[in-house]
């Protein structure tokens, strides 16, 4: 029989439809019931792409005797930490203080008031069996002992959150700090920072690539041109079907954990965009043009947007779409299978389970022969026609606003600089999506699916990256409403996320009431909040030319300062936002006729310092700031260039306006 979750709209509540477990969905009703009950509470979090919570689901919560467990003595609580991160932060802050590490499936008790008094992780069912008991026990037994371990938990993470910390304004100086620390901690060896498991630093590296921009640190350049060959020749990267996994298991890029994430590929897709652009790297240039095909292809949805996540699992096993036996390619490509086991570096031994191999790119095949090109694009097509006889891995088809932004600015982004018009018209689409299903009576909705927004409220990080978004495709189109609505969307941000001392809660002042309001600084897997809403600030002062969103980013980028001198993998998106707004940002407005823009418009897109805002159409254009009072120079498509709201003179030659960008 179908329990409560049977209703839900989060595709990883229904996994958990079915359970003999009650399960309720986090609402009040939940915790009035356990008030009702006086029994504690357990909040299970995860996401549906999530293996371990998979692991757990099957050997605990559709166990008739565990589930036993859980109704008799505990109100069950299930939570998508994708459709509610402000749930999920408040937990995970108090399970990092209690345990030293963090992850997913996340286990929470807590009082009926919320407060988490025990938390950990995955826990095998004899384990979590006997924490059941051990639980309603201590709750039985020793009630005020429990009770106020949750309130001194609650007040340790409550002065966790950092707001009203110290303050490090943005400089030159602490910038070329970050930088040097993120080089001191790279893998020489293998690229990227740090060591097993390792996770994609696409937001390190977009820094990276800005401060080699701003200073012409070669040292930069190569940690992110080592560090891209190898994610994308590493097993990381799907080498049929394009498209990122979420991180390695090893130091050396070769096994992943299989799932893919839709913020991974839009970031991914930034870095390797961006490094085209500034190396003319035809591997670069590959792997952003096969990224971006990933997203519209394997994550487009037929409502629109783009779906969160393909699963780590396919028919419960994890990699079963992926790995390959040296005889499994000899049976999709005859003859050609050994020449694939050489170039995909498919062993006997195998780098996977049961002697299976992930595929890796072990020859520079880019730069071969054209026969040789064209014998392994062939191939590729041939075993992914193979695979897709295999169990494919389920997808999680929520759309989520701050993620689909991110996609809007990286699709944006490379359909400006590669021509790609499939990645122009999606950006747009999906951004289409944003306003019209995601905007509800002026505030955003954080999630939708199958065209029906959701009911969670929108954080920190949807208003950011939304904003950014509607920005991109404002400079994409020259369409004056896109600003009108990255207008509204930050004001909302202003006016109900500020501390009142600079910086930013995570959720609104009018949001739901948790034990703590979160307010992180850090950027992890995504952007922070607080980066985020930074780079929509200083990219919309740059477009609309009104200072007082340029001030608001400034003091919200001091309160992140301390993170991006000391802690910069923790801050790589906000150190990237900082490169920007120590560059200007550059403001580049293009004045021409429609269809005479091109070879301006070109030139400033390919040598634009970083965080350029551009924008180019006919002078005075409704609602483009920067194309007031910018006339055409003797009757020909002009180009004016300013920095901090000041300009130069205005040039009309593709020559002059790179040479005035410094390039």
């Amino acid at each position: 029989m179908a329990n409560r979750l049977a209703g839900a709209t989060s595709p990883y509540l229904l996994q958990h439809a079915d359970n003999p477990v009650d399960w309720w969905e986090w609402s009040q009703e939940a915790f009035a019931e356990a008030k009702r009950r006086d029994v504690p509470v357990l909040i299970s979090v995860g996401y549906a792409a999530c293996h371990w919570c998979h692991v757990m689901a099957h050997e605990s919560f559709e166990d008739e005797a565990v589930a036993k467990l859980m109704n008799d003595g505990f109100v069950a609580i299930k939570v998508d930490r994708e459709e509610r991160p402000d749930v999920d932060a408040v937990y995970m802050t108090a399970t990092q203080a209690m345990t030293g590490q963090g992850g997913w499936p996340m286990t929470v008790f807590a009082t009926p008031d919320g407060d988490p008094f025990f938390c950990g992780t995955y826990f095998p069912r004899a384990n979590f069996a006997r924490l059941l008991d051990s639980v309603t026990t201590a709750w039985r037994d020793q009630r005020e002992q429990v009770v106020q371990q949750g309130a001194s938990v609650v007040e340790a993470i409550g002065g966790a959150q950092l707001v009203g910390g110290p303050k490090a304004p943005i400089s030159a100086e602490l910038l070329a700090a970050a930088a040097a620390g993120l080089l001191k901690e790279q893998d020489t060896t293998n690229g990227g920072f740090g060591g097993a498991p390792k996770f994609p630093p696409h937001m390190s590296l977009l820094f990276l690539l800005r401060h080699f921009q701003r200073t012409g640190s070669e040292e930069a350049l190569e940690a992110v041109r080592f560090a891209a060959e190898r994610m994308g020749r590493g097993g990381l990267y799907d080498q049929l079907a394009g498209g990122f996994a979420r991180y390695s298991v090893d130091a050396t890029w070769t096994v992943p954990h299989f799932e893919k994430m839709l913020y991974d590929n839009a970031l991914l897709l930034r870095v390797y965009t961006q490094l085209w652009r500034l190396t003319d790297d035809p591997f670069a240039r590959r792997i952003a043009d096969e990224t971006a095909a990933f997203l519209l292809r394997d994550l487009g949805t037929p409502a629109g947007g783009l779906a969160s996540a393909l699963d780590a699992d396919a028919a419960g096993v994890e990699g079963l779409t992926y790995a390959w036996k040296p005889e499994e390619l000899t049976a999709a490509l005859g003859d050609d299978g050994a020449w694939a086991a050489d170039l995909f570096a498919v062993t006997p031994a195998g780098t996977f389970e049961h002697g299976r191999s992930v595929l890796v790119l072990a020859r520079d095949i880019d730069a071969a022969d054209p026969a040789l090109v064209a014998r392994w694009r062939d191939v590729r097509e041939r075993l992914l026609a193979a695979r897709a006889e295999r169990p494919q891995p389920a997808r999680d088809d929520k759309v989520v606003a701050a993620w689909n932004g991110l996609a809007v600015t990286a699709l944006a982004e490379h359909g400006i600089l590669t021509g790609a018009e499939s990645s122009r018209v999606a950006a747009i689409e999906i951004a289409t999506v944003l306003a019209e299903r995601h905007v509800v009576d002026g505030r955003l909705r954080r999630v939708s699916r199958d065209g029906v927004v959701g009911e969670p409220a929108g954080v920190l990080d949807d208003y950011g990256c939304v904003a950014e978004a509607f920005l991109a495709v404002h400079q994409l189109t020259t369409d004056g409403g896109w600003l009108e609505r990255a207008r509204e969307v930050v004001d909302v941000a202003l006016a109900h996320f500020g501390t009142g001392e600079g910086g930013f809660y995570d959720t609104a002042d009018d949001a739901e009431r948790l034990v703590t309001r979160p307010a992180d600084p850090t950027d992890n897997a995504t952007p922070s909040g607080l980066s985020a809403i930074c780079a929509a600030l200083v990219a919309y002062a740059a477009l609309s030319g009104e200072p007082s969103y340029r001030e608001a980013a400034d003091a919200a980028l001091a309160t992140a300062g301390p993170v991006i001198g000391g802690h910069p993998r923790f801050a790589g998106y906000s150190a990237a936002v900082a490169e920007a707004a120590i560059s200007g940002p550059y403001e580049i407005a293009i004045a021409a006729p429609a269809g005479l823009e091109a070879p301006l418009l070109a030139a400033a897109h390919r040598h634009a310092p970083p965080g350029t805002v551009i924008v180019a159409g006919e002078p005075d254009r409704p609602g483009v700031p920067l194309l007031a009072d910018r006339p055409l120079q003797s009757g020909v498509p002009t180009a004016y260039v300013c920095r901090g709201f000041v300009c130069d003179r205005p040039v009309t030659s593709p020559d002059d306006l790179v040479a005035r960008l410094g390039r």
